[in-house]
């Protein structure tokens, strides 16, 4: 389980440092191997160890290539998968594309998100934190089901 938001940077060559308290579990969980793809809502990238994406995979692969909408998902998120191996310094290469469609500067968010990793531009982050807040507390929208037997 991932989980917590912490600021890291992404060096001149485009690379980001895995947060150290994660380096171990991914080692033993998928030996470094993650997929980066874009996320179709919201401006970040979804960074999934390969297990975990191998999942989401399958599911794409249930979507028909007929219908429009499955489709367009499908191309999305598989057209902009990229294979990401953790180095020996715990260090992963971002696709250029990737970076330019999160508008990924030097300072970045890495959110854990359960299963997966959202990877944000750090002001933009932030500005989305502010939105969320203020959307909750205006309560413009219906809670869910799932919401309304939610507590902390």
């Amino acid at each position: 389980m991932f989980r917590g938001a912490m600021t890291i940077n992404l060096d001149n060559k485009g690379r980001l440092a895995i947060p150290t308290r994660y380096r171990e579990i991914l080692s033993e969980e998928c030996n470094g191997q993650m997929i980066c793809t874009i996320d179709l809502h919201q401006p970040c990238l979804l960074l999934y160890p390969l297990p975990e994406w191998e999942i989401i995979e399958e599911k794409l692969s249930r979507l028909s290539s007929m219908n429009p909408v499955e489709r367009r998902v499908q191309r999305l998120l598989l057209g902009h998968a990229c294979e990401c191996q953790m180095d020996n310094a715990g260090r992963l290469l971002i696709a250029h594309t990737l970076r330019q469609h999160a508008g990924l500067t030097k300072e970045l968010m890495f959110v854990g998100q359960l299963n997966k990793f959202e990877i944000w531009d750090k002001q933009v982050w932030y500005q989305q934190v502010e939105d969320d807040i203020a959307a909750e507390q205006s309560l413009q929208a219906p809670l869910s089901e799932k919401l309304l037997d939610f507590s902390l």
